[in-house]
């Protein structure tokens, strides 16, 4: 071999030597930069140059031609990769049902002095004094006030409690919007790398940005994805297609117009109709569709949605992972009244959703006090029940315990034959006006008196019947929701917003009641004494009756019966049990991501000392080509001088 091939193979070696410290140096540099993978070099050898080729030898006799810089490669674990994103996005979604909770602690206010308790029980202590002393116009007051007081706080609370659900809903549009950009610029990185790819060059800091997108996206929702031969990551979303190829299938976003919530969904999966008289190719550039509509079409997006939140929340099947599900799943898809507590069909859609659990459960505390008290005037005064008649209880015998009155079938019968919309097919509630003059518990206007009004319905409608002037009691008509927490009417259909209240607002509820106005300027009307001029015990009795009778529930899943006073204990107990459930379950979660990121940082993160070991031994390799240089020139220069 020649002194100039030697020449050429210390050559190779400083190169070598070169590429390597400079990779080094690029690790060292980049050691605080997120997302940074530190890179391993590779060195192959040259080509071999074959001297002679012997039959009985052990092997060829060849020379070598040096070595080259082969690679730089990143050093990672797809399945440490896998495991840690898999867990980041457990754990993001069960911290926001940790800081669910924790926020709606806060706005009970149990821990910050400013309890709902409070009201609470002055509401309870009025009730105790007015029955020490029913007919004391000072009682009466304080009864009154304190009731106002107690609605306005539970106004209060119940407003907090639909602000921090739009802050909610809020977070799931920005969410999407920062999914989207992410898919977006995975498209480009693929791009990138697949050009600096095509010659022998790594594009390993274009591939870091690429893994650090799928870490932040991990977090958000579940995803999955592969890399193709060429470089490119395919990406998907709860099973769906998001980044494939040289597309990006953006999430869009449809605007419920009752509620305003946001609800993301797959464009491509649902399915469209035209407007009369539009065009099918109408449609603008933006995710947004204002329910369903986008131009002139109209997306019908039940199958299409990104989540379905149907499913039981499980690890096993991967339900509970990802942020966006999480705050979709929190945030739940209507305000919740008392009706989605009231049997265990409602109470089974909205019980995952932290928010809506505990707004349905704080409003059945009011609806119930409310209801309660409001019914202990309605029997002081009067009222009654008609139920509908069956053929067992058409008996002429006035003894036989299901007797019933031909005077009461007589007017049952009329108040069905009217066919009005407060019949609901199964019993009236009525209170004969005997005359246009003040009786016991009577509204001005003749009807039974209320402590609590509906804001935009009447408690009571008046019938003219042969038998006489009736007023009859509107029944409370439980809104129907379709899957998307819309209100329905009885046919399925969509109610506009403007008919909300007819339908939705002919409730009991903290938002759609407010405390009679004329026993607030005269308390007095409730006087509370008997035409016989004594005082109206068996009334006091009731009232007392309301906030200890042992028979209220939470919710269907509660098996314990409590009163109204410690029906609010156990609201305040199961929200702070379920933080502390959820914030165990957070930190163990924590921990878990924590283990998996150590596990990738000691194979993927820098460490100063590796590296300073790798620039020491690729220093003295570079120093060991210069070396060796030098001695191949000095040899020349010796032959060379030898020869002159």
């Amino acid at each position: 071999m020649s002194l100039w091939s030697d020449l050429s193979l210390g050559v190779t070696g400083l190169q070598a030597s070169t590429n390597a410290l400079n990779t080094v140096a690029h690790n060292i540099t980049n050691a605080d930069t997120e997302g940074y993978t530190r890179q391993q070099v590779e060195l192959d050898d040259r080509r071999y140059i074959t001297i002679s080729k012997t039959g009985s030898a052990i092997s060829y006799q060849q020379t070598g031609l040096g070595v080259y810089y082969s690679n730089a490669k990143q050093v990672r674990d797809y399945f440490l990769d896998k495991t840690y994103r898999t867990e980041l996005g457990r754990q993001d979604f069960y911290e926001v049902s940790k800081n669910t909770l924790n926020e709606i602690e806060d706005l009970l206010g149990e821990l910050n002095g400013a309890s709902f308790q409070e009201s609470l029980s002055d509401l309870w202590t009025a009730v105790q004094e007015l029955t020490k002393d029913p007919c004391n116009s000072v009682t009466q007051g304080a009864l009154v006030s304190e009731a106002a007081e107690f609605l306005e706080r539970a106004k209060s609370v119940y407003s907090d409690l639909a602000g921090y659900q739009d802050n909610i809903n809020y977070q799931v549009l920005q969410d999407v919007k920062t999914i989207n950009a992410y898919g977006k610029q995975i498209l480009e990185l693929n791009s990138t790398i697949q050009k600096i790819e095509l010659g022998q060059e790594k594009a390993n800091d274009f591939r870091d940005q690429r893994n650090l997108i799928l870490d932040k996206l991990s977090s958000l929702c579940n995803i999955s994805y592969t890399e193709d031969q060429y470089g490119a990551v395919s990406v998907q979303i709860e099973g769906e297609d998001f980044v494939k190829g040289s597309l990006c299938y953006e999430i869009w976003i449809d605007i419920d117009s009752q509620t305003g919530f946001y609800t993301p969904y797959w464009p491509q999966n649902s399915n469209y109709t035209v407007v009369e008289g539009g065009d099918p190719k109408k449609t603008d550039d933006t995710i947004f569709t204002n329910d369903g509509k986008k131009g002139d079409r109209v997306y019908h997006i039940e199958s299409a949605k990104v989540f379905d939140l149907s499913k039981k929340i499980s690890s096993e099947a991967g339900t509970d992972v990802g942020k966006l599900r999480s705050l979709l799943y929190a945030r739940g898809d209507h305000r919740a009244d008392y009706t989605d507590v009231s049997n265990e069909e409602r109470y089974n859609k909205v019980k995952d959703s932290v928010l809506m659990n505990v707004q349905a459960e704080f409003d059945q505390l009011l609806h119930n006090i409310m209801t309660g008290i409001n019914g202990v005037l309605e029997d002081a005064a009067g009222v009654r029940t008609l139920s509908a008649p069956t053929a067992a209880t058409q008996t002429t015998n006035p003894d036989a315990p299901d007797y019933y009155d031909p005077a009461d079938l007589a007017l049952y019968n009329e108040l069905k034959a009217q066919d009005t919309k407060w019949y609901n097919g199964k019993e009236y509630k009525i209170y004969k006006d005997e005359d246009d003059g003040y009786n016991y518990l009577e509204s001005a206007d003749g009807s039974p008196l209320q402590l609590f009004e509906k804001n935009t319905t009447d408690g009571w409608s008046k019938a003219d019947l042969a038998s006489g002037s009736y007023w009859v009691f509107n029944e409370e008509e439980q809104p129907q929701y379709d899957d998307r927490g819309r209100v329905v009417d009885s046919l399925g259909r969509l109610v506009d917003p403007s008919s909300l209240a007819e339908l939705k607002y002919s409730l009991y509820t903290i938002t759609n009641t407010r405390i009679n106005q004329n026993l607030l300027q005269t308390p007095s009307l409730l006087g509370f004494r008997l035409p016989d001029g004594s005082e109206d015990i068996k009334t006091m009795n009731a009232l007392k009756n309301v906030f200890t009778d042992e028979k209220y529930r939470l919710n269907p899943d509660v098996i314990k019966r409590v009163n109204l006073n410690d029906y609010y204990s156990d609201l305040v107990s199961q929200v702070s049990n379920s933080g502390y459930m959820y914030n165990s379950i957070y930190e163990n979660q924590a921990k878990t991501v924590s283990a998996a990121e150590s596990a990738k940082d000691q194979v993927e993160a820098v460490s100063s000392d590796e590296e300073l070991g790798n620039m020491i031994k690729h220093q003295s390799a570079y120093n060991a080509s210069s070396r060796f240089i030098n001695v191949v020139d000095e040899m020349m220069e010796h032959l060379i001088t030898s020869l002159a």
